[in-house]
């Protein structure tokens, strides 16, 4: 079995990192055939997938996505690839969402 492990920091915050990890999870679904479930937490997200031979977890907080998954036999020859193609994917949604604005306290 071959592992992945794949840690992404960011400075979104929580609200637009669990947008980000939606839309993980959907292109998931549609590109890869997995099943997806979300979870919301208070301070952590996770999204678990599975199929056949592929199984593992998106932790999403504040700060970071933190993928961890298993491969079966016959995928793990393909790990390279899965792995490139999971990276690139996460990238392109961090790059196309501004980071989180800091609100200035009003003085009053």
């Amino acid at each position: 079995m071959a592992d992945l492990h794949i840690l992404r920091q960011h400075t979104l915050g929580l609200s637009a990192a669990r947008k980000i990890a939606f839309q993980w999870a959907e292109h998931a679904e549609e590109e890869f055939g997995m099943t997806c479930t979300y979870e919301e937490g208070k301070t952590m997200d996770e999204v678990c997938f599975t199929r056949s031979g592929v199984h593992g977890t998106l932790s999403v907080t504040k700060d970071k996505f933190e993928l961890d998954a298993r491969l079966g036999f016959l995928v793990g020859a393909f790990k390279a690839r899965i792995e490139s193609e999971i990276v690139k994917n996460l990238d392109d949604l961090l790059k196309a969402t501004p980071p989180a604005k800091a609100h200035a306290a009003r003085k009053k």
